[in-house]
């Protein structure tokens, strides 16, 4: 009969026959197995930047729609130029910026991946795990497009096209790439504090709303505000980028998931239905006010409830959405009909008032809504036995919005230094669109 020796010593055993070098690397293969990419997973990523870069020409559109048709191509002039400036300062500087490993304090990332040195085709354990890191740098480099777009709305009709060149360039690198470390980058110090942002409440929206803000004052009203500025030219063209704006944000929101699972699907869930809700919310307000619901009101509530359920999309369940999106429909309605007539400022296009608003509102109720049961990896909110959370959002906001505003002021009198910003009176009362391009955007045909 064969005698039996017990599995343990033949263990101990194999393990005393082992160098230590071997078993350090048997130790740490077990430990932290290669990473993968995922086909899914890659493709969803993908097809979600494709479709947040969609979101910067129905943003173009929604805009162009609302100003007066003389200066239609200057927005979307400048909306097509920011996806072409940023994409380039996003290789080369701004990626590294926002996502390279910290350089001390929580502020800003190094310059390793400049260039994109280091950012190649195998997964990132930092961000992507289950995906190329280039397809998460290229997801993100969507988000820091859009964001200096945004805040197009509020200086519309009145900024010149060079100098508005070099401050998009400025803004992203001095504004939005700091920001998006502090949120989301490895090290940031509002990400080590603990405040949730699942898509950019507080990265893309706060910080563009008070830039916009910052800049609506600088450049003070358009001529003739408010009386003389006639209505919009093309609600079809504002509607038809309501559309792409919300078409594109379920990549927004269901791509910063980061794969093809469960949480994609809830925030694809929420995101449609706090949009919904903030529209109807909208049109309900003004049908009591004027008596009749406006097609420019449903699809800026629509606008707003995408800002507001931004930061919590992959955090709250359906019925918190449906409160975001109900709030933002009240809250930012509120600031649009009362605050600006109130305060007299000129922002043309609601950019602070939907942006700003909405995603101060959206950042702080993902602390009022957010739940671990839907996201384990977040935190519970005020309502889910936590009021920390909501104090740790309230924080990151005031941050936020501080450093945006005293920064982009700063920038816009650097710039303004450099080339006068705004056009003169004469070339606004001709329109952006022959003045800075030399373009008519309708031909009349006998």
């Amino acid at each position: 009969m064969i005698k039996r020796v017990p599995v343990m010593v033949l263990a101990a055993g194999g393990v005393a026959m082992m160098t230590p070098c071997t078993l350090a690397s048997e130790l740490v293969a077990k430990a932290s197995p290669p990473l993968t990419v995922n086909a899914g997973d890659t493709a969803w990523v993908l097809t979600s930047a494709a479709l947040v870069l969609l979101m910067t020409p129905g943003l173009a559109f929604f805009y162009g729609g609302l100003v007066r048709r003389k200066n239609i191509l200057s927005i979307l002039m400048q909306c097509m130029m920011a996806i072409c400036i940023i994409t380039v300062q996003w290789v080369l500087i701004g990626y590294s910026l926002s996502f390279a490993p910290d350089m001390g304090g929580g502020i800003l990332g190094g310059l390793q991946w400049a260039g994109l040195s280091g950012v190649g085709l195998d997964p990132s354990p930092d961000y992507a795990s289950t995906i190329p890191h280039q397809a998460f740098m290229i997801f993100q480099a969507m988000f820091a497009i859009i964001t200096p777009a945004l805040i197009i709305g509020a200086f519309a009709e009145r900024m010149r096209f060079g100098p508005f060149c070099i401050l998009a360039v400025l803004w992203a690198t001095f504004v939005y790439d700091p920001v998006c470390h502090w949120v989301w980058g490895t090290g940031g110090f509002l990400r080590e504090m603990g405040a949730l942002d699942f898509a950019g409440g507080t990265v893309v929206h706060v910080n563009a709303g008070i830039a916009a803000l910052a800049a609506a004052l600088f450049l003070g009203k358009r001529q003739g505000h408010p009386n003389g500025i006639s209505p919009p030219h093309s609600l079809p063209f504002a509607v038809l980028g309501a559309g792409l704006l919300w078409f594109g944000w379920f990549g927004f929101n269901g791509g910063s998931a980061l794969g093809a699972n469960g949480l994609a699907a809830g925030a694809f869930v929420t995101t449609h239905v706090a949009t919904a809700t903030a529209g109807l919310t909208w049109s309900i307000l003004d049908w009591v006010r004027h008596g009749r619901p406006t097609g420019l009101g449903m699809i800026t509530g629509a606008v707003a409830g995408l800002v507001a359920i931004t930061p919590a999309a992959g955090f709250v369940t359906p019925m918190g959405a449906i409160g975001i999106g109900a709030g933002s429909g009240i809250i930012c309605w509120l600031s649009v009909t009362f605050a600006k007539t109130k305060f007299g400022y000129d922002d043309a296009l609601d950019a602070f008032g939907v942006h700003g608003v909405g995603g101060i509102w959206g950042a702080l109720a993902t602390g009022i809504w957010a739940t671990k049961t839907v996201n384990p990896d977040g935190a519970d909110g005020l309502l889910y036995g936590n009021p920390a959370q909501l104090v740790i959002q309230l924080k990151a906001v005031l941050v936020t919005m501080v450093y945006a505003f005293i920064v982009t002021y700063v920038l816009l009198l650097f710039v303004n230094m450099l080339s006068k910003l705004r056009v003169s009176e004469h070339d606004e009362r001709i329109g952006l669109d022959l003045t800075q391009h030399r373009e008519a955007a309708y031909t009349v045909i006998d």
